[in-house]
């Protein structure tokens, strides 16, 4: 589910409006929406949850804005398969510093197996269909780095929902606090790139895309907390299946039987990732 619902995520925010706008949108109508779930329907957070809360809000906005760049730079199948290839990889060994995870030799084939598919539709994608390559060098760091963050979250929110005794409480209160930093900073710091925007259209969209956000990282962070935070991070990679699946119907990218294999690739390493544990 958070594999399929972060494809959808990343194309609602690179798709029609600017990456900066719709990640605005979607982060109001996620603090409009977790308001009276946070304040009245869970319980509160114990005292110990409130710096890890605070901590899941600054790795966030940091990841957040990497991701808005990274989208302003490149194009969405370069970059997208960029950030969930290296994503995993950090959060692998993440796992092991963090929860004492350890992989099997089977399960680092794996890994390897899906890796190469990630990265093998990048380096397609950037070979063959980007025509504009003056800002594609900054687009793959930021990429990269986006990545990293990634990993960062990925460990950071599963310790977090781990030490809630209630993980509704952690997610409310995640999405409540997290949500207010991009629509604040576009109002304050960006407010003309709203000129020339069709405002109900991008509510419209700021709407599903804070719906989406609920199911995907809400689920991403529930699998973390009942089973290996690796594994987890793996199997949501196949996103790049959905997201290249995606760019092809929506985005009107191409699609051909080269890219369609690289996809095989990555399904056949989340299966290996699972199967040899």
């Amino acid at each position: 589910m958070a594999a399929f619902l972060h494809a959808v995520f990343g194309a609602l925010q690179k798709g029609r409006h600017d990456p900066w706008i719709s990640r605005a949108a979607i982060d109001a109508w996620l603090f409009v929406l977790s308001a009276p779930i946070a304040l009245f329907l869970v319980p509160w957070p114990e005292p110990h949850l409130w710096p890890i809360l605070g901590g899941a809000l600054l790795i966030h906005f940091s990841y957040k804005v990497l991701q808005a760049q990274a989208y302003s730079k490149g194009a969405y199948t370069v970059v997208y398969p960029v950030v969930r290839g290296t994503g995993p990889l950090f959060t692998v060994f993440g796992a092991y510093l963090l929860f004492g995870e350890v992989f099997t030799p089977t399960q680092w084939m794996g890994v390897a197996v899906l890796l190469s598919g990630i990265f093998g539709l990048a380096a397609y994608n950037m070979a063959f269909l980007v025509t504009d390559r003056a800002t594609l060098g900054p687009a793959l760091m930021l990429a990269v780095a986006t990545g990293l963050f990634v990993a960062l979250y990925t460990t950071y929110d599963a310790y977090g929902i781990r030490a809630a005794s209630d993980p509704f409480t952690f997610l409310a209160w995640f999405f409540f606090i997290t949500a207010f930093d991009i629509p604040l900073l576009v109002a304050t710091r960006m407010r003309h790139r709203l000129q020339g925007v069709d405002l109900r259209a991008l509510a419209r969209r700021g709407l599903i895309g804070a719906i989406v956000a609920y199911f995907s990282f809400g689920s991403i962070m529930l699998a973390t907390r009942l089973d290996k935070v690796g594994e987890a991070a793996i199997l949501r990679e196949t996103s790049t299946v959905f997201a290249a699946v995606i760019g092809w119907v929506f985005l009107r990218e191409t699609v051909g039987p080269r890219r369609l294999a690289l996809m095989v690739l990555i399904a056949l390493g989340a299966v290996i990732v699972e199967m040899g544990g």
